[in-house]
């Protein structure tokens, strides 16, 4: 059989849902992370620093506060130091001391970022209040040269790295875990019947009517007041195994690498699909016509244009009316459709309404 397509196509064969465990399939409402961002100076560069307005102002700020003045309309001409965007997630339940990591990026104009340090930067979160400080010295992934008649070359992004453990907590933010008499677990993916099947497989252990879900994305429990309690309580439940629902049936389509993913329970209603390719072929070929001897005429070109058309000899393929996923590769396979004309006969598919799918494109 030849292959599907000459490029990768994915296809997905679902069999029957297997269980998962409750940590997996969902999150705890209320348990959730915290972004952080700053603005900072990184220095130390190589003459790799940008020129940008704010970066001198920024410089100038710093060296105020540290009783140095910069005589106004001077320019430091800076090229080893670089204005910076400062980001960092705040896990759940940090505490004051713990470290965490910082992703570091120019906003300006610098070349590169290696080999440089950033100084002491506050991150702040939505409320304007600082829960952590960085500084540290950078670590960049990407390197570059460039020669003396201006050519270069650069290997992944200079204007950007990352500092490991670089900022340290400076307070923790408030979360709603330990309040209340019922937790919540958020699912990923909201389904019902998995909602359904959570709330049914706590009740199993814990008494009829300790869980309840609320709607597709949540389900309720009933919990401990007791913070230690509360721990020990989810430890046990977020280990459950749950059988989720089924996925409805999707076929998912990325026009731009041509791969075609179709899941479990995609069905076709009987339809008859044709696919042909007309090719033309022109063949032009420049011919010299030369005149007689003693004679008064001149030495020309002509052309000579030789146009073949192929219709191809492909042929009409009926789907019946117990369509399968294998039935439709087999049949895609005997079309022998390229990527672009598969993504045609899909939609032509779902817009005759023989296609029992959603068809999704990215």
């Amino acid at each position: 059989m030849r292959a599907l397509f000459s490029c990768f196509i994915a296809v997905l064969l679902c069999g029957a849902a297997q269980a998962d465990r409750i940590k997996d399939l969902s999150s705890v409402q209320g348990v959730r992370n915290n972004q952080l961002v700053g603005y900072g100076l990184v220095v130390g560069l190589s003459g790799t620093g940008d020129r940008a307005p704010f970066t001198n102002q920024t410089f100038r700020n710093m060296m105020e506060q540290f009783g140095i003045t910069i005589p106004q309309g001077e320019d430091p001409r800076l090229r080893n130091v670089a204005a910076v965007s400062v980001h960092a997630t705040l896990p759940p339940f940090s505490k004051p001391g713990q470290e965490i990591d910082v992703t570091v990026s120019s906003i300006g104009n610098a070349d590169s970022l290696r080999g440089g340090s950033l100084l002491l930067t506050p991150l702040r979160g939505p409320d304007g209040q600082t829960y952590a400080v960085a500084q540290g010295n950078l670590v960049v992934s990407g390197f570059g040269a460039e020669g003396q008649d201006g050519s270069s070359i650069s290997v992944n992004v200079q204007s950007a790295g990352r500092i490991p453990s670089g900022a340290i907590v400076e307070r923790g933010v408030e979360n709603t875990f330990s309040q209340g008499d019922y937790l919540t677990f958020n699912l990923h993916r909201p389904d019902f019947t998995t909602a359904k099947r959570m709330a049914a497989t706590i009740n199993d252990l814990l008494g009829p009517d300790a869980a309840y879900a609320v709607d597709a994305a949540s389900v309720r429990v009933t919990a401990p007041r007791d913070p230690n309690q509360r721990v020990s309580f989810i430890s046990v439940l977020e280990n459950l195994d749950v059988t989720p629902g089924e996925e409805s049936a999707k076929v998912i389509i990325n026009s731009r690498t041509g791969t075609i993913v179709v899941g479990k329970h995609v069905r076709v209603e009987p339809v008859a699909i044709t696919h042909g390719n007309l090719t033309v072929t022109i063949d032009n070929q420049l011919n010299v016509s030369q005149p007689e001897p003693l004679s008064e005429g001149e030495t020309v070109v002509v052309p000579d244009t030789d146009i073949e058309i192929d219709e191809g000899d492909n042929r009409m393929f009926l789907f019946g009316p117990t369509v399968t996923l294998n039935d439709i590769v087999n049949a895609v396979n005997e079309v022998g459709a390229a990527p672009g004309d598969l993504m045609a006969i899909l939609e032509a598919l779902k817009s005759a309404g023989a296609l029992k799918a959603e068809l999704i494109v990215i």
